[in-house]
């Protein structure tokens, strides 16, 4: 029998190595994304999914392979960003709640952690498409079990991994014959290509490659949040006191409950993230001694952070969420209500719209900076709400919000899934005051889908796609069905578009500019709109938002 074993250390040094490579190579696997337009992102959105869950690893003073998968499944799971990292995080949770019961892993535990990480992806995925990550995750999960019981016997590690990387290798070459829109553009799937590089990178650590394991700093700027300068008398809570229990075991919801109660009995400001690994506390108190001893009762504590307001002035916040506008309300000093609203949206503009619809939080994002399912959670607690609806207002946001709604346990989230701004402000005014949660939550689902979006922008590369041959530079009219119009002329475009989404039943028509396109060319769209379309309302606002030109709707 082959007697090769992965112990904890090694397992976090191709943990690492994985993670250095997608680093390494994420500009490229961004260039892979379908769509020749300025937002390529799932290298990005991977790479910052799965640094995250380094940053846990590296902190880590217990190298056990209990706590490596706790560290893991935990940072990537909160770091999750875009489509791509959420279903990166939930292959690494499934993966690491297998490891985790063992001191090393062989062949045949890598196999089994695999298929558990491949099953817990496709289903966190409403409908899973191949000839993506999940397809190559699929594959190599199943070669990898093949191998085991074919030949766990006699099967060296090192021919198990190479023999599961070049079967992912192979995988993904074959997903433009899956998708024939990869096949159109020349590219691999880029999120399958992600996947791959960190396997390759995990490979390469366990032969014994020397890799460079340092890091690039996070742009903290982009995930701050503007806080309230306070003065010593406006603090009734003088220490911001911050840290993280590991559960010895999974808490109940009772235990969990009384915690709360008990920080709440002591202090304010409180932000509580629970799972069945860890409870993340955030409290500001006169007493951090009394919920430390507390916290213990629960499990062991880490990164423990007291810091006196008195002295700094201002508040803390434990966890950054996306940057806030600086109109953005102290929303813990509203008073709790029923229901409240999250949205996530980019631009000076359209965070006016959101607020005068009555928007109680927004995260800053959107195609180029997708916010992390952490960023959602941190954002929903800051609106005493017992029931909050989130609009994504992306696509790729989707996933994350929902992920987020799992793991809050002490409010209600409900997704709303709008794939463009235009859908989340249709959706708000939807809302009526007087039905209940579940009838709103029907009617916004409903009306959503009778908005057509159409999206202004320039082509950063040469492709062909949709039958349509695209150079770099050439202005490009998307919409969630495809490329509407291509040309040369912004304004020219526009109008294309707005031809393209228009039907017999279409009452309103609005054009957001953005904050490289002029109010006044806008106008002159709108003029037009009106003249090809007299029985239509044109509107035109100011959205502000980067990469887009214009954001047209259509209703």
């Amino acid at each position: 029998m082959s007697t090769d074993k992965i112990n904890a250390e090694l397992f976090a040094k191709m943990f690492l190595a994985g993670a250095k490579n997608l680093e390494v190579k994420k500009e490229w696997i961004n260039e892979l994304n379908v769509f020749p337009v300025p937002d390529g992102d799932t290298g990005t959105n991977m790479t910052m999914t799965i640094l995250s869950a380094v940053k846990e690893v590296t902190s880590l003073t217990d190298i056990s392979m209990s706590a490596l998968a706790k560290a893991i499944s935990s940072g990537s799971l909160r770091g999750a960003r875009g489509n791509s990292g959420v279903i990166l995080s939930q292959l690494l949770r499934g993966l690491t709640r297998v490891i985790r019961d063992y001191d090393e892993i062989d062949v045949v535990t890598i196999a089994s952690a695999m298929e558990r990480a491949v099953d817990t992806a496709y289903k966190a995925v409403m409908k899973p498409k191949e000839g993506t990550i999940l397809t190559v995750a699929r594959d190599a999960a199943m070669k990898a079990r093949a191998l085991a019981d074919e030949s766990a016997d006699t099967i060296t590690l090192a021919e198990f991994l190479t023999e599961v990387v070049s079967c992912a290798q192979n995988t993904l070459e074959r997903t433009p014959d899956m998708l024939p829109v990869l096949k159109e553009a020349g590219v691999v799937d880029s999120g399958g290509q992600g996947l791959v590089t960190i396997l390759e990178g995990a490979c390469d650590a366990f032969m014994g490659k020397e890799i460079n394991l340092t890091f690039e700093t996070p742009d903290k700027e982009k995930t701050s949040i503007k806080v309230t300068k306070k003065t010593e008398k406006e603090i009734k809570f003088g220490y911001c006191t911050e840290f993280i229990i590991i559960l010895e075991h999974a808490a109940s919801k009772e235990k969990l409950s009384a915690l709360k109660e008990f920080l709440n009995a002591i202090g304010d400001s409180i932000v509580f993230v629970a799972d069945d690994e860890m409870i993340k506390v955030h409290v500001h108190t006169n007493e951090p001694g009394r919920a430390l001893t507390k916290a213990l009762t629960f499990g062991s504590l880490s990164k423990i952070k007291i810091d006196n307001m008195r002295e700094e002035h201002q508040e803390i916040l434990f966890k950054n969420a996306e940057k806030l506008s600086s109109k953005q309300n102290n929303i813990n000093n509203n008073p709790k209500k029923e229901v409240g609203f999250v949205a996530v949206s980019a631009g000076d503009g359209f965070a006016d719209i959101f607020r005068g619809l009555g928007v109680d939080y927004l995260i800053e994002g959107g195609q180029t900076m997708n916010p992390s399912t952490e960023d959602v959670l941190d954002a929903v607690r800051q609106v005493p709400a017992k029931n909050i609806f989130i609009y994504p207002n992306n696509k790729n946001i989707i996933l994350a919000a929902n992920q987020a709604s799992h793991l809050c346990n002490d409010k209600n989230l409900i997704v709303i899934p709008t794939t463009t701004i235009p859908q989340g402000i249709t959706a708000i005014i939807n809302y009526v005051v007087d039905k209940s949660v579940e009838e709103n939550t029907k009617e916004m689902e409903s009306v959503i889908h009778s908005v057509k979006t159409g999206q202004i922008t320039f082509a950063v590369r040469d492709t062909n796609i949709d039958g349509r041959e695209i150079h770099k530079g050439d202005i490009m009219g998307l919409s969630d069905k495809g490329i509407l119009s291509v040309g040369s002329d912004i304004s020219t475009v526009a109008k294309e578009c707005i031809i393209n989404m228009m039907e017999g039943d279409s009452e309103l028509i609005s054009i957001y500019y953005g904050k490289d396109f002029s109010k006044n060319k806008a106008e002159k769209i709108a003029a037009w709109a009106e003249k090809e379309y007299p029985d239509c309302d044109v509107e035109v606002n100011a959205g502000g938002q980067p990469v887009y030109y214009c954001i047209l709707s259509v209703e």
